[in-house]
């Protein structure tokens, strides 16, 4: 079952069965203009159903409107994770993180947000986030989901970064936005997320990080979320690199036959938030 409405768009197996919500997994990602969720059915090993929301104007009250509404979002599910949008954070080499001390690095954050700080470590990568979340979307949350397992808004591209090549350039998108990342040899060299209008913006971003971060033409190039072959950026990318794929969905173990019908690559970053521990 599929329906349409502005911007959002809701896949269902019209086989779920609301009441084995306790028997699923949430996914609920949250970026700067966009949320999107998806029901994993872990004994069935199925994705029962996938929701996404583009160009929200007011992410706060996209968000918090949904989870009045939105029949599916107040099941009982097994387990709840998800990744949220916030402009404080910041990424803290290990052989420099100190665990008790994370008021210091609260410091350096530009906003005036919740107070509670979050941790998250990223082993394979050497450093450990530490995050705080606007305070309406943390009060949303608690309110709705007070038992979900919060990650740092990066944590579903690093998911993918650690299962793609040891060197590597992801690109997520949205419709307003590139979250990008770029991987030599194992090491996370960059990561950073863009608001971009149009191709052209990002063509002016794509090529200012190839001359900055000296990004081979041959490096395996890995796009996702809301971009189309032969669309105006993967035309761009294209121009670029010599090896690009769209960079599919994790968890193969997992029936995806919702998605049949839609490009598998728009909710790839999505599902790799069940990877995220």
């Amino acid at each position: 079952m599929m329906k349409n409405s502005k911007n959002s768009i809701l896949l269902v197996d019209p086989e779920f069965d609301p009441a084995t919500a306790p028997d699923c997994s949430l996914l609920l990602k949250i970026t700067g203009d966009s949320f999107s969720y998806a029901i994993i059915d872990k004994n069935n090993k199925q994705l029962k159903a996938v929701f996404d929301q583009q160009e929200c104007e007011d992410i706060s009250f996209s968000l918090a409107l949904a989870l009045k509404q939105d029949n599916y979002l107040g099941l009982p599910f097994r387990d709840i994770k998800t990744s949220v949008y916030t402009r404080n954070t910041i990424a803290i080499p290990d052989e420099l993180y100190a665990e008790d001390d994370l008021n210091s690095y609260a410091k350096f954050f530009t906003e005036e947000q919740s107070g509670n700080l979050y941790v998250q470590p990223f082993a394979k990568y050497g450093f450990t986030a530490i995050f705080n979340l606007q305070q309406f979307i943390e009060d949303t949350l608690d309110l709705h989901m007070a038992d979900a397992k919060r990650f740092e808004q990066n944590a579903p591209v690093l998911a993918l970064a650690a299962a793609a090549g040891s060197s590597s350039f992801l690109l997520d998108f949205t419709v307003g936005s590139v979250n990008v990342l770029l991987q030599k040899d194992g090491k996370l060299v960059f990561q950073n997320t863009f608001d971009i209008e149009n191709a052209q913006e990002f063509h002016y971003y794509l090529a200012l990080l190839i001359q900055e971060l000296l990004i081979d033409t041959g490096i395996e190039v890995l796009m996702s979320g809301m971009i189309h072959e032969n669309d105006d950026y993967h035309t761009c990318i294209s121009s670029y690199f010599n090896h690009t794929t769209f960079n599919l969905p994790p968890a193969n173990d997992i029936e995806k036959a919702i998605l049949e019908d839609m490009p598998a690559h728009y909710y790839s970053s999505l599902l790799a938030l069940d990877l995220c521990v």
